[in-house]
């Protein structure tokens, strides 16, 4: 399989040729799933926020009682439920449709109890094997951008393009404290800053899969940067690929 997807240029009389697999990481609320999404639009790409699929086990975890600091149970559940991914038509700039066991949980998955109780079950390395070889299966179908905390390190160590995105602790929670005033929940920015404090503590320290740029990643710090302005400096290193 090429490791490479063409696109035609003005009067289709050559083709360019793109990286086929982009790997976007970052820490929590870094702008990574927003950057990948918006890329894949402009590229015409799948895109997959691995981290919908953490959040599926962690909502299974959560409605079935299982405890959510208990490795054997949770592998246990990782292996045995059938989760499924429908990606958004290439191109479309549009949201994953997650179904656990034919039920649809999309909506569920951005609930305040699974923002929680997520970092806690994706640090668990039987839930990791799991999705993992979910991952790059779906990698394997099409050209795509896929974001999360280990793809360029582990789910994808071979993607043509690995991007790290970063930002401080301030910038972050100020971004995720905008997300949950959108969407309506009652939290406050101190709650979010010792949220994302804890979670970054979780991923970085963890046994398997630690939170860390690739040494092969290109580090964007997006600090004082607009969405746009991002999206500018990543599309430029898609194109220089």
């Amino acid at each position: 399989m090429s490791d490479t997807a063409t696109e035609p240029n003005a009067g289709s009389q050559s083709v360019r040729r793109l990286p086929r697999t982009i790997a976007v990481d970052g820490s929590a609320a870094s702008g990574k799933s927003t950057i990948g999404r918006r890329l894949a639009e402009h590229l015409g790409y799948r895109f997959l926020d691995t981290g919908v699929m953490y959040r599926a086990v962690t909502h299974a975890a959560l409605k079935r009682e299982i405890n959510v600091e208990d490795p054997v149970a949770l592998t246990g559940l990782a292996d045995s439920i059938d989760i499924q991914v429908t990606l958004a038509a290439a191109g479309s700039g549009g949201p994953s449709t997650v179904k656990v066991d034919q039920e649809d949980v999309t909506d569920a998955l951005r609930s305040q109890q699974v923002e929680d109780h997520v970092s806690l079950v994706s640090r668990v390395a039987g839930v990791r094997e799991a999705l993992v070889k979910k991952q790059r299966q779906i990698a394997g179908e099409q050209p795509i951008v896929m974001a999360g905390r280990d793809i360029g390190t582990v789910v994808l160590p071979d993607a043509n393009l690995k991007i790290y995105l970063d930002a401080s602790l301030d910038e972050r929670a100020r971004r995720r404290h905008g997300e949950f005033v959108d969407a309506g929940h009652g939290v406050t920015p101190e709650e979010v800053i010792r949220d994302i404090r804890r979670r970054d503590q979780i991923d970085t320290e963890r046994d398997v899969s630690p939170l860390r740029a690739a040494e092969d990643a290109v580090r964007i710090v997006t600090d004082g940067l607009s969405i746009d302005e991002v999206l500018e400096k990543v599309i430029a290193l898609v194109e220089a690929r």
